[in-house]
């Protein structure tokens, strides 16, 4: 038995059955900020007052460099969901289409140059 009426189901309205796992992966990379971050903090503290070199052979370390692609992966990840959400609930129409786009391919392009530029420092290209 449904609730639903006919033209309702005909035209796919209601639940698209994936909101739980949108919860669960925000709330994941959540957890992934909360441990990264304090790294940040003590490494930005920990080198407060350093020459560029030392910083750079500082991120450059193998955990540094792999601490710092997670916190990247991890901030545009979890940027893309919340501003998802955000664009959903209040913009409605074709602007919403198109900036749900422009969102997700914004947090890809920062991402992957984030990730390029921490490579190029950790392997000194």
């Amino acid at each position: 038995m449904s609730l639903k009426t006919p033209l309702a189901r005909v035209r796919g309205l209601g639940s698209a059955k994936n909101g739980s796992s949108h919860w669960w992966v925000q709330r994941l990379t959540a957890l992934l900020l909360l441990v990264t971050l304090p790294w940040l903090v003590w490494l930005l503290l920990s080198t407060a007052g350093a020459d560029f070199v030392t910083l750079r052979l500082t991120v450059a370390q193998p955990f540094n460099a792999m601490m710092m692609t997670l916190l990247v992966i991890g901030a545009f990840w979890h940027a893309q969901l919340g501003l998802q959400v955000v664009i959903e609930d209040y913009i409605h129409g074709g602007l919403e289409i198109a900036l749900q786009i422009l969102v997700k391919f914004a947090c890809l392009a920062a991402g992957i140059a984030s990730v390029i530029a921490i490579g190029r420092i950790a392997f000194g290209t």
